[in-house]
């Protein structure tokens, strides 16, 4: 079964600082695996390194309705980015098959409990996460080893 993992996880420099966040387990577990390493992010056409990202007034369920958006810490609004970014890996999912996503934690884009977005709790859904969800694909959520 083919399965979305976030391409930082196995050790690509694709994170907002240009580095890696390898996770040893999952990069052992993803050698059994039909894999489609994905970053959104980059998806979206961000470049890396990147300015990191907040989600303003919500999370990523916000962002996906319309009533949140993604601005970097320069102020730019990044939304848009972040929505293609989303699209995209889910047409990565739809097209392989894969009914499940491993997805970085802590990321405004993969994350399923992200601080880096304004929510009463202080934690949120990432945009990508979000989508996937919203279409049936199971989202696991990683922390780097």
């Amino acid at each position: 079964m083919p399965v979305l993992v976030s391409s930082c996880l196995l050790g690509v420099a694709c994170r907002y600082d240009g580095n890696h966040s390898l996770g040893e387990k999952i990069a052992r577990k993803a050698r059994r695996m039909h894999m489609i390493p994905i970053c959104p992010e980059q998806l979206g056409g961000l470049p890396t390194p990147r300015p990191p990202s907040t989600i303003v007034n919500g999370d990523g369920e916000e962002v996906l309705c319309g009533r949140a958006q993604v601005l970097n810490d320069r102020g730019e609004d990044v939304t848009e980015a972040f929505l293609k970014g989303a699209r995209e890996a889910l047409a990565l999912a739809k097209l392989m098959g894969a009914q499940k996503a491993f997805l970085k934690s802590r990321s405004p884009s993969c994350g399923l409990r992200t601080p880096y977005c304004e929510t009463a709790t202080g934690y949120g859904i990432g945009v990508t996460a979000a989508l996937l969800l919203r279409n049936g694909i199971e989202v696991i959520e990683v922390n780097a080893d």
